[in-house]
């Protein structure tokens, strides 16, 4: 791969996944390399960095949310992507409304994340948004979320 490529994509982690040394994520191969300011993690293949970004989108359910948004727990577009993409490092609303959209959902409107179909748009949305494009095919995403589901 180039070095235009998207890091996300260099890594196997198209969710940016930030590396944390306590996350014994399946097929993670450590924080990245070559770069001078080195943050997230890398993994072994595109399937596994796709499996941890939908395992953490799942996780996030039982995570306390936004007062006055959803019901108990995480379980907005809104929400999840609050804790995702905190807004100090990201424009939070515009990326909401951006899965939203292709969701086919409100921001604060409830979402099942367990649904396979919407844990893939939801994937496929973060891949598109932290690499600026989605370079992979979908069997990848499928089998991506097959891990994350499993």
């Amino acid at each position: 791969m180039t070095r235009s490529t998207a890091r996300g994509v260099r890594n196997n982690n198209s969710g940016s996944i930030d590396y944390n040394h306590h996350n014994a994520w399946q097929g993670q191969l450590g924080i990245e390399v070559g770069v001078a300011k080195p943050r997230f993690a890398r993994f072994d293949s595109a399937e596994n960095g796709i499996r941890a970004l939908g395992k953490l989108l799942i996780n996030y359910r039982g995570k306390d949310g936004m007062p006055g948004v959803g019901e108990k727990g995480i379980d907005t577009v809104l929400e999840t992507i609050n804790r995702w993409a905190p807004s100090n490092e990201n424009d939070t609303q515009a990326y909401a409304a951006a899965v939203a959209k292709r969701l086919g959902v409100g921001i604060t409107d409830p979402i099942d994340i367990k649904d396979r179909y919407t844990l893939w748009v939801f994937v496929e949305s973060i891949i598109i948004h932290e690499n600026g494009g989605n370079p992979y095919k979908g069997a990848v995403i499928d089998e991506g979320v097959r891990r994350a589901l499993a």
